[in-house]
């Protein structure tokens, strides 16, 4: 007797423990419902890869403005040219035309009190700073492509760079404009928009030599760079 109600409750435990073990492990009959459910369609496979720069070349005009000068603001429109070798890899002409204002951290004393200079009142005290022209050969190296998330289904692609190389630079009065050879270093962003279209966004330090009155200073000129760029050829095998 005791044998026949051992069998008997040995039949009923197996069902239970085989349904507790499936709870456990999950029901792979659910996970096939998700994955051909409405989960599937709002998080959709990637497939291929927006945005390349091997073998593309880059036009970008853009803005630069200069960051803490002490006697002139300057807004140098103009751009670069660059080719990317690879992936990683590419080379870029720059080239930008100076616009400039006077800081207001430069301050002019005399009897009558203190008072913002003007031009020239700079001019005449030999003010660092007054640039005029800038130009560069850059090597560009881009290691990093990530995303940045916006939203729970959208995401910005993006790469970061660092940037280095030679240069001149152009500055002084009108009509008294003398060259310095410039070194350039900085890192930079491009957002990708389209396939073919990114903004730039740069941060940049031109290092110079500038002579006033037989005495030469090294200068380091802070940039912020902001722009549009162009790839081509438009399209490229994902």
């Amino acid at each position: 007797m005791m044998r026949a109600w051992f069998i008997l409750g040995m039949l009923v435990a197996t069902p239970v423990f085989a349904q507790t073990a499936e709870e456990e492990a999950g029901d792979v009959s659910e996970v096939e419902k998700d994955a051909r459910g409405p989960l599937r369609e709002r998080i959709r496979p990637v497939s291929g890869q927006l945005f390349k720069q091997d073998g593309r070349f880059e036009l970008s005009p853009g803005l630069a403005l200069s960051v803490r000068d002490a006697f002139f603001n300057k807004y140098v429109l103009g751009g670069l040219l660059a080719y990317h070798m690879t992936e990683e890899l590419g080379v870029a002409l720059r080239a930008g035309y100076a616009l400039s204002s006077i800081s207001g951290a430069t301050q002019v004393c005399d009897a009558k009190g203190c008072r913002k200079p003007t031009r020239k009142n700079l001019e005449r005290f030999s003010a660092y700073g007054n640039i005029r022209l800038m130009g560069s050969l850059e090597l560009q190296w881009a290691p990093v492509y990530g995303k940045l998330s916006l939203s729970a289904e959208a995401f910005l692609p993006f790469k970061f760079y660092g940037l280095i190389g030679p240069g001149i630079v152009m500055y002084g009065p009108e009509g008294k404009l003398k060259t310095s050879v410039s070194g350039t270093f900085g890192v930079g962003f491009r957002f990708v928009a389209t396939r073919f279209m990114t903004v730039r966004m740069e941060f940049r330090d031109v290092i110079y030599q500038e002579s006033i009155d037989g005495k030469g200073s090294i200068r380091n000129q802070l940039m912020f760079d902001l722009g549009v760029s162009f790839f081509f050829p438009t399209g490229f095998d994902s």
